[in-house]
């Protein structure tokens, strides 16, 4: 038997710090894999956060875009409605306009209130072109029940079948829709 000689002690120093270095290393790969495993979670968090953030901001957008259509919905109803108010006014200024005696715009005392109901016909014509509002010419057109209403039918030698020969009421649109037919006289 053979005997080992005696490690020196930088020998055995050496191998214990060795040993010690081996496991610092083993604790130190430990303590990688572990922070590895939490950036992959805190990436996987960060997706998730991500996409919930970007779905919630969608949601938003499609909030607010509906929101923007409702309101202009509510401001059209609201001019709609003032302006289907409004109508039977527009009806009696033209009655009154149309209607004014030849001999009450030749004296000078009425000419002030001629040219006033001719002014105040004016200005509402132009309010109510202004807002998109038009009227539905009717009179020596064909019948058509999308735009008139027919009051009544007369037999005409002149007109056509189906044609409109007096205008009762004026009809009016905004835009595409009808606010009130035209209500009118339509010939046998």
């Amino acid at each position: 038997m053979t005997k080992k000689a005696p490690k020196h002690k930088t020998e055995q120093k050496e191998d214990v710090v060795v040993e010690e270095a081996g496991k610092q290393s083993e604790v130190l790969a430990a303590k990688v894999e572990e922070l590895e495993g939490r950036l992959t979670d805190s990436k996987q968090q960060a997706g998730k956060l991500r996409e919930e953030l970007m779905r919630k901001a969608a949601e938003f957008e499609n909030f607010r875009k509906q929101k923007e259509r409702e309101a202009q919905m509510a401001g059209s109803r609201t001019l709609e409605n003032i302006i289907k108010e409004l109508l039977p006014l527009v009806d009696d200024i033209n009655r009154i306009a149309d209607h004014v005696p030849e001999v009450l715009g030749k004296v000078e005392e009425a000419r002030p209130y001629v040219d006033g109901v001719e002014l105040l016909k004016k200005n509402l014509l132009k309010w109510l072109d202004d807002k998109g509002v038009s009227r539905i010419e009717a009179l020596g057109k064909t019948m058509d029940v999308n735009f008139h209403e027919a009051i009544t039918q007369v037999d005409h030698p002149d007109a056509d079948p189906e044609t409109v020969i007096e205008e009762y009421q004026a009809g009016y649109v905004l835009g595409d829709k009808i606010l009130r037919h035209t209500k009118v006289v339509v010939a046998k």
